[in-house]
């Protein structure tokens, strides 16, 4: 149990986990790799390389790791990574910047993006349906969205 640590999976398939390593800080100034060793309440007991006492462990508490982009599987036309469409221009069907993403979130039903307006500090959330967003172009950088009635006012 010595340097063992407790990590919350946020991945498709939790166990996968391992599979998606070398993880990193968020910074990117560590690297580690993962063992997983069992479940537990919560997560998943695991080591990390360079993790060999509780100390080292217990400085980790709070740290979000975060696998490379390029070790994770593709996915199907119609679903993205939150991380790609993150900062992403959405302009609206007649080329007018409608904002950008700030976050996408999920309460239960469907995704919404938060988008942060031009020039200031409100955000909107837009349906993330096809419907409301009938364009995503990761590629050149941009979403072309034809929000509900009424969104911007």
């Amino acid at each position: 149990m010595h340097g063992e640590v407790r990590l919350k999976s946020f991945t498709a398939d939790p166990e996968a986990l391992a599979d998606y390593a070398p993880l990193t800080s968020e910074d990117g100034s560590r690297s580690f790799e993962v063992q997983i060793t069992g479940a537990i309440k919560g997560g998943f007991a695991a080591r990390l390389s360079g993790v060999r006492s509780k100390e080292d462990a217990d400085a980790l508490r709070g740290t979000r790791l975060f696998a490379p982009r390029d070790r994770l599987p593709s996915l199907p036309d119609d679903e993205f990574y939150h991380a790609d469409l993150i900062g992403l221009a959405v302009y609206d069907t007649g080329g007018a910047e409608l904002g950008r993403i700030k976050a996408v979130l999920n309460h239960g039903a469907a995704d919404l993006l938060e988008l942060h307006l031009p020039g200031s500090s409100k955000t909107v959330l837009l349906p993330f349906t096809h419907a409301a967003v009938p364009t995503v172009d990761l590629a050149a950088g941009r979403i072309v969205a034809d929000p509900p009635e009424g969104l911007f006012d």
